[in-house]
């Protein structure tokens, strides 16, 4: 696979909303990214959809304290300036109703430039994950702002798959627009955060990427596409 060049194209010093549907999505998923986008002069809001009762690791009748706590230790190790937590069904954001999900969006995040969130089919298939990105374009189309995805190369999500099961959506390099060097450690630091739901999927995935993440435009307003 040959990767896109290393881009540029992260917001230099912008606002940026990030819409994950879990505490921990904003971590194991885009939390090397968040933190590049906070080195260039970013600030970073996030909204996270649901508390993450639902989850099977570290269940207990205070997980979903548990879980938006570690939210904010690892937001704070990440960079993230401001975090905004939803009390919407953990593992049920498919029945409620997606206006309701995108008028959220754009209360809670309406003055930022761009939004970052999963790739289409939520990286993992996750109902919730998918959720969160229809939403986040949608939001983006109303707020007329870039609405980037963090995505997986092919040979990732395969090799995922192959050691873990599961289902992981990948790409082709054709179909990554954005590849980013990334420096990990802060990211590192925000995994520890979420003790609650330590688990090896997320080590492995950064293991065989090593320094590069990749992003997809999902949605680009009418003024910012090419001639």
């Amino acid at each position: 696979m040959t990767p896109p060049p290393a881009g540029t194209s992260l917001p230099h010093g912008a606002a940026v909303g990030v819409v994950c549907a879990h505490p921990d999505d904003e971590t194991f998923g885009l939390g090397a990214i968040i933190t590049a986008m906070v080195a260039t002069g970013s600030h970073v809001a996030l909204l996270s959809l649901t508390r993450g009762e639902d989850s099977t690791l570290g269940a207990g009748a205070d997980l979903a304290t548990r879980r938006v706590d570690e939210l904010h230790a690892a937001a704070e190790a990440l960079g993230i300036g401001r975090v905004v937590v939803g009390e919407h069904p953990d593992g049920a954001l498919t029945q409620v109703p997606h206006d309701r999900l995108v008028d959220e969006v754009c209360t809670t995040l309406g003055d930022v430039e761009a939004l970052l969130t999963f790739d289409h089919g939520g990286i993992t298939g996750h109902p919730d994950h998918q959720r969160a990105t229809d939403v986040s374009i949608a939001a983006g189309r109303q707020l007329g702002i870039p609405v980037l995805g963090w995505a997986l190369p092919e040979p990732v999500a395969a090799r995922l798959h192959e050691e873990f099961g599961g289902r992981f959506v990948g790409r082709s390099s054709t179909q990554l627009d954005h590849r980013i060097e990334v420096d990990r450690s802060r990211q590192h630091r925000a995994i520890g955060c979420h003790a609650s739901q330590d688990n090896p999927v997320p080590r492995r995935r950064i293991e065989l990427q090593g320094p590069d993440e990749y992003l997809r435009d999902l949605h680009l307003p009418d003024w910012h596409l090419p001639d």
